[in-house]
């Protein structure tokens, strides 16, 4: 299996192709990160890829594994990543 692509590879990448410099790309990606973290809450998107939402989780009732005793889970907020369909045709290929 072939290695994920460093912040550094995708940054020179991303300059590289709209022929700025990898500073300029690191701070693009930076920039984009930013942007993601203050408006996950209202849902951000980035079209083709996917979209951030977050999530609110009922209270529910789990299982410690250890000792299969039953507790209490409490409500939480979560953030989930939802992947666009045109990410999921592009990779997976388009289903017949």
């Amino acid at each position: 299996m072939a290695k994920a692509l460093t912040k550094s590879q995708i940054a020179e990448e991303l300059a590289s192709s709209i022929g700025v410099s990898k500073k300029v790309g690191v701070e693009i990606l930076d920039h984009l990160a930013e942007l993601a973290y203050k408006n996950a809450k209202n849902t951000f998107t980035l079209p083709g890829i996917g979209k951030l939402v977050l999530v609110q989780r009922k209270a529910r009732m789990g299982r410690n594994p250890a000792t299969g005793e039953t507790i209490k889970i409490a409500a939480k907020k979560v953030v989930k990543f939802r992947v666009a369909k045109a990410a999921k045709d592009a990779i997976l290929g388009v289903k017949k």
